[in-house]
């Protein structure tokens, strides 16, 4: 199989890559370079954004190949863009988009058929996520048509090469060891999926062919708040304390869910429309994934290899929670 990943040089793109290769496909990634590709794919330069002849090195290559990966998240000219260049080019057009792409509120176990926001327009201008998520949907089918082109709507993604800092954050904070403020309920249900697993399914399934939009996250219930952090205690070797914070105490010392403490979403209509998916379909279609520890533990080698500290994307906002708020609330009494 002939792959060509738009990226592959960061987080999804990078695991695909790595996917691809130990598969033994023939692996092509197209990057700006500002990152080194992983050893053993072809790599090929250019520039997505408005950049004059920035996808050069893409018409002029000769090359035709069986599957497109496109994690791309901002305007979905680039992806309408890249797509008709590659049009008669390629098979299959792997878009990553993203759960964000429902309407809120959301309804009920959400599922692939719900309500979705309006899409952001074909052009330049600073669109939300959600929106450039879903014209970048649109754009890859209108191109490569329905039957063509496959919707990977991921949500929450850990695991190695995570350039968010959701994961590395709280590992880093638990290897410090003492009271960690661990937020509440212990019983606090998770959906994610392990960016290693993502790939592998992307690649199933679109050697099988499949298309149309897919929600790609573990079961419900896959794992808890508790079983994530205590995995981070045994990964790191830690003598961190976990101190289980009820969520009213946390949201009244004014620290942000989602943010302050990645991955927490206290109980409510936020927390089930991000750990509350339907992913029957995606099951059905074969997707497995592996317990919380593999994802921590391996997450943990791969940080310390690079001394603790985790690549980040200078397009989002750096999470974690500041020492001194955390021991202010501590110094309370936990509960």
């Amino acid at each position: 199989m002939r792959l060509l990943i738009l990226g592959g040089t960061e987080f999804v793109g990078r695991a695909v890559a790595a996917e691809g290769l130990a598969r033994g496909w023939d692996v092509t990634v197209f990057h700006r370079g500002r990152h080194q590709p992983p050893p053993g794919v072809k790599a090929l330069h250019g520039d997505r954004t408005v950049v004059p002849d920035g996808l050069a090195a893409l018409h002029d290559s000769a090359e035709e190949w069986d599957v497109v990966v496109d994690t791309w998240s901002a305007a979905p000219t680039a992806v309408r863009d890249t797509a008709t260049l590659l049009e008669e080019r390629a098979g299959r057009y792997v878009y990553v988009s993203s759960r964000s792409v429902y309407a809120w509120p959301p309804v009920p176990e959400m599922r692939e058929d719900g309500p979705l926001v309006e899409a952001a327009q074909d052009d330049w201008s600073d669109v939300p996520y959600a929106q450039a998520k879903r014209g970048g949907e649109l754009a890859a089918a209108s191109v490569f048509g329905p039957t063509r082109t496959l919707l990977a709507r991921a949500g929450l993604i850990l695991g190695p090469w995570e350039n968010i800092g959701r994961l590395p954050w709280w590992l880093n904070r638990v290897a410090r060891g003492g009271p960690v403020l661990a937020p509440g309920p212990r019983d606090l249900p998770l959906q994610y999926i392990d960016v290693r697993d993502l790939a592998g399914w992307l690649l199933d399934a679109a050697e099988a062919g499949l298309s149309g939009p897919y929600d790609l996250v573990s079961p419900p219930g896959h794992t808890t708040m508790q079983e994530l952090l205590e995995a981070c205690v045994r990964a790191t070797g830690s003598d961190a304390e976990l101190r289980w914070t009820e969520p009213r105490k946390i949201l009244d010392a004014g620290i942000e869910p989602w943010t302050d403490l990645p991955v927490w979403l206290p109980p409510g209509d936020l927390h089930d429309a991000m750990h509350g998916a339907d992913v029957t379909k995606a099951l059905e279609a074969g997707l497995r994934c592996r317990p919380v520890a593999g994802t921590v533990t391996d997450t943990w080698a791969w940080l310390t290899a690079l001394g603790g500290r985790a690549p980040h994307r200078p397009d989002r906002t750096p999470v974690g929670l500041s020492p001194d708020v955390e021991a202010k609330v501590l110094g309370g009494g936990d509960d």
